[in-house]
């Protein structure tokens, strides 16, 4: 998996999505066949978000999260996403409205009769409804802005997703290390805080004071 989409499917996950990434669009070929159009970076969802007990959860779905993909706080999300490691743009074939149709409709948020219009919707203001219920935004990811701003597609940065992670490990560092993450991103940064982590314990303990230095000797 590309680490950018790897980064970003961290995010994603942490914050309450289910994510499928490269996903392939597959079209019949004019002449016979078939031919890939192109790979879908991510697609994600997440579940109406009910009121619970925040103390007694340590993975959660926090407002920040919300405020940074433009998510709503509490109804069902879909998120058509590309990620670029270098500008925050969605390409040719991410705004294409059979890669679109088939997102949109194999993944069920819509029906065969409804997809066409919910196409629509998406190329003119980015975001669309179902009468399902959830709620079907284009996000592109990326290293750094658009030269173009687009308002068919929200924007997030890569290097904010990074901070909003190790701030979550920072803060709920006991909760999230019982956890053992096998997710690549997210284990890596875990990994870097252990690191740091380690490294302050032993240079506390390797630390000596000089009425140590004198009781040893």
């Amino acid at each position: 998996m590309d680490n950018a989409v790897a980064l970003v499917q961290a995010f994603l996950r942490l914050h309450g999505y289910l994510t499928v990434t490269e996903f392939p669009i597959v079209r019949r070929a004019r002449h016979g066949g078939y031919q890939s159009i192109t790979d879908l970076d991510v697609l994600a969802y997440r579940f109406p978000v009910g009121p619970r007990r925040r103390e007694k959860r340590v993975w959660f779905t926090d407002p920040e999260a919300d405020r940074l993909l433009d998510a709503p706080a509490r109804g069902a999300d879909m998120i058509i996403g590309e990620v670029k490691e270098g500008r925050a743009e969605l390409n040719a074939a991410a705004l294409d409205p059979d890669v679109l149709w088939e997102a949109l409709y194999r993944f069920g948020c819509c029906d065969l009769d409804e997809a066409d219009g919910m196409v629509t919707e998406l190329l003119r203001h980015g975001t669309a409804r179902s009468r399902h219920g959830p709620a079907v935004r284009m996000v592109a990811f990326g290293s750094a802005p658009s030269m173009q701003p687009d308002r068919r597609y929200h924007v997030v940065l890569l290097g904010t997703l990074v901070e909003q992670i190790r701030g979550f490990i920072r803060a709920h560092w006991e909760g999230v290390r019982a956890a053992a993450s096998k997710d690549p991103a997210f284990s890596f940064l875990l990994m870097l805080e252990k690191a740091a982590r380690n490294g302050e314990d032993s240079s506390a303990a390797n630390a000596a004071t000089p009425d140590d230095a004198a009781g040893r000797a």
